[in-house]
């Protein structure tokens, strides 16, 4: 896969964006066809985030500290892929499909500011796929999950066969892939899917801008290194990884936010932090 810029749509045909106390929601709107993933769906939502990754990270100004992903309408997240567009891919152009697909997820997983998948109704197939290269997934109590693509004759496509077993594990995953069961918000939660369940998607998005109010309230630096981190060491050994940290620890001693946090701390004072 190559990591080259889409052309960026002044304004996306198939998504709502709304950006205010730093915080950049992206809600996916095809409500009639419960926000099914068209390749149209995919190249907007590469668009956006292509054009947020200059504004992170280390030398910008952090005025964009965090990204909520959700759906419109009441049904859906994001029901899937687009199966009816799908449907009339040959192996070449269902590549392609994937792979644009696949590298939207991994630009989701290393921008440096937290992204939070708000779940409400059908997150099934790709959405599912979507929400679990988002940092923390919450959920209204109506939300819906599942890898259903066996149904279809395909399997996922978008890093499912990846991703939830490092959410649920290996058994659990298997068990979800291979049957296509659906699994309703509570059973997410308990499975480590989900992070937090909420009554309404009023208290769904109210609860994800919470969570993003307490992450500006931290240095930008310290948890652009921690998204980092957590990233890297995932898949090493608990030696490899132990020595990943304590790199990364330490280079936050050379950091202006390290010294503003602890002489804060110290003074018994809110810091002000500066992302440097």
């Amino acid at each position: 896969m190559t990591d080259q810029p889409d052309a960026r749509p002044e304004t996306p045909s198939t998504l709502l964006l709304d950006e205010r106390d730093g915080v950049l929601t992206i809600t996916v709107n095809r409500p009639e066809a419960l926000n099914a993933l068209s390749p149209t769906v995919i190249d907007e939502l590469r668009a956006v985030i292509d054009g947020v990754r200059p504004r992170v990270g280390e030398g910008s100004d952090w005025s964009l500290r965090g990204i909520i992903l959700t759906g419109g309408g009441e049904k859906a997240f994001i029901a899937g892929a687009d199966i009816k567009q799908m449907s009339a891919m040959d192996r070449a152009s269902a590549d392609a499909y994937t792979a644009r697909a696949q590298e939207l997820t991994s630009w989701l997983e290393e921008l440096p500011i937290p992204v939070v998948a708000a779940v409400n109704g059908f997150a099934l197939g790709g959405g599912c796929e979507l929400a679990m290269a988002c940092d923390f997934v919450y959920a209204s109590e109506n939300a819906r999950f599942g890898q259903p693509e066996v149904a279809l004759g395909l399997i996922p496509g978008f890093g499912g066969t990846v991703r939830l077993q490092r959410f649920v594990g290996a058994a659990a995953a298997r068990e979800l892939i291979m049957t296509g069961r659906r699994i309703d918000a509570a059973e997410a939660q308990r499975l480590g899917l989900v992070s937090c369940v909420f009554p309404t998607p009023e208290a769904l998005l109210a609860g994800a801008h919470a969570a993003l109010a307490e992450v500006r309230a931290q240095s930008p630096l310290a948890v652009a290194r921690s998204k980092a981190t957590i990233r890297a060491v995932e898949l090493l050994s608990p030696r490899a990884g132990l020595d990943a940290e304590r790199e990364a620890f330490a280079a936050c001693f050379d950091s202006e936010d390290m010294r503003e946090g602890t002489t804060a701390f110290i003074e018994k004072r809110r810091p002000s932090f500066t992302g440097r």
